[in-house]
């Protein structure tokens, strides 16, 4: 009896993927290392404008990448930049944060911003999934301009700028 009860129920499974339209599949491993290494550098001008270069990074569609964000000018927690880009971030999957020797490995969840507020780098390893034009963001941090530590978004009455990450 329960034989046969399994053998229905794998036979209308079979059938159910039998059915559904055919999906592109993955050609292996997404994330395969070592990442292609972009590097975007964060500085201050001498008017306290952050300056990005370059101001345009392009990825492929599906490879694995190391974006290395460097901050090599920043003085103090309230001088420091805010680098956002959420949607790249919704629109790729995530892998690896790094910064200094603290590593956050991910599954393809996401996180706002990251605040260069000491001389350093950070690193993040994705692979971007969607094509498109996606806004880079760099701005004060939120506390400089007395805003709420870690509040997301433009900060309009501070100084930033804005860079493209394309997805091709």
């Amino acid at each position: 009896m329960r034989r046969k009860i399994l053998s229905r129920l794998l036979g209308a499974v079979g059938i159910v993927f039998l059915s559904q339209p055919t999906v592109a599949q993955s050609l292996g491993n997404l994330a395969q290392y070592p990442p292609i290494p972009k590097i975007l550098t964060v500085t201050t001008a001498d008017d306290g404008m952050p300056m990005i270069e370059p101001a345009e990074i392009v990825f492929e569609s599906g490879r694995y990448y190391r974006l290395t964000i460097e901050c090599p000018d920043v003085r103090d927690d309230l001088r420091g930049w805010r680098i956002e880009m959420p949607q790249l971030l919704r629109n790729a999957h995530l892998r690896l944060v790094t910064i200094g020797d603290i590593e956050v490995h991910l599954q393809g969840l996401s996180f706002n911003a990251i605040e260069c507020d000491e001389i350093g780098a950070a690193h993040v390893s994705f692979v971007p999934i969607k094509p498109g034009a996606y806004q880079l963001y760099v701005g004060n941090v939120p506390l400089a301009l007395g805003r709420p530590m870690g509040e997301a978004g433009v900060q309009r009455a501070g100084k930033h700028v804005f860079g493209q990450l394309r997805v091709e």
